[in-house]
């Protein structure tokens, strides 16, 4: 499980390494490019399910802390769902991994 680490206050954020590997790329892209955006989830069971959300803008403090030390091999359409529902609507969303080719 890996962690991402939003803001001055260090909101720790857990994902499993694979998708924080995804959102890592999808996020860096839309901060290069000077793009705010928000950024949403649903809680897990152990937090008591509901959903989340933060606002990213390209100033904000984030750390990616993978638990593994081995590079996944990316899924370019997750990418690509990310960065597309954040120029949409403004919100990237936590989704499941399509399959590669869908």
């Amino acid at each position: 499980m890996g962690r991402l680490i939003y803001g001055p206050q260090s909101l720790e954020i857990d994902f499993e390494d694979r998708l924080l590997a995804h959102l890592k790329v999808a996020m860096f892209t839309k901060m290069r490019r000077n793009e705010s955006f928000s950024l949403s989830w649903s809680e897990p069971e152990s937090s008591g399910y509901g959903r989340s959300s933060v606002w990213v803008h390209p100033t904000t403090p984030l750390h990616f802390r993978f638990h593994g030390s081995k590079r996944p091999s990316l899924n370019r359409l997750w990418i690509e769902q990310f960065i597309a529902s954040a120029n949409n609507t403004g919100e990237m969303t936590v989704v499941p991994e399509p399959a590669e080719g869908s």
